[in-house]
């Protein structure tokens, strides 16, 4: 058990550094997109899945190098190229997860509830978003990481 709460506190660490690079990611292409107003009254919406998906692009590859050095153990009778090729997959499921998240928050939600709008601003719309689908998709990878790519 303890050997697990150190891996839990290893791989939160790491989740906590990746979550500020897709974070400030995020958080620049979408005032870069609400700065130039291409998707005139979708930009938030358009900038927010857009600089989400980004965000969380350069956040696995910095993950899936600080995960295996720091937090799991590998598999020895694993294919490095495999092994990679899982946690692409793994890494994609969870982007569709980070994505419909942000997309049920920034547009069914925050488009939708006219006190929110004037309560939150994108920034912070945009913010607590984030915050949900990354504490959800955390989870997931946690689970579907240790059961598909440490060794047992």
């Amino acid at each position: 058990m303890k050997k697990l709460m150190e891996q839990i506190m290893k791989f939160g660490a790491v989740g906590f550094l990746c979550f500020f690079i897709d974070y400030i990611v995020g958080f620049v292409v979408l005032h870069i997109v609400l700065a130039i107003g291409m998707f005139g009254a979708n930009s938030f919406s358009i900038g927010s899945q857009i600089g989400s998906a980004l965000g969380f692009t350069v956040s696995v590859i910095v993950n899936y190098i600080l995960s295996f050095k720091f937090v799991f153990e590998r598999k020895e009778d694993m294919n490095r190229k495999a092994e990679f090729v899982i946690f692409i997959i793994l890494s994609v499921i969870g982007l569709g997860l980070n994505q419909v998240i942000m997309w049920i928050c920034t547009v069914l939600i925050y488009n939708n509830v006219e006190w929110i709008q004037q309560l939150l601003g994108y920034s912070l719309a945009f913010t607590a978003a984030k915050v949900v689908a990354t504490a959800i998709v955390m989870v997931y990878n946690f689970i579907t990481r240790k059961i598909f790519l440490e060794k047992k």
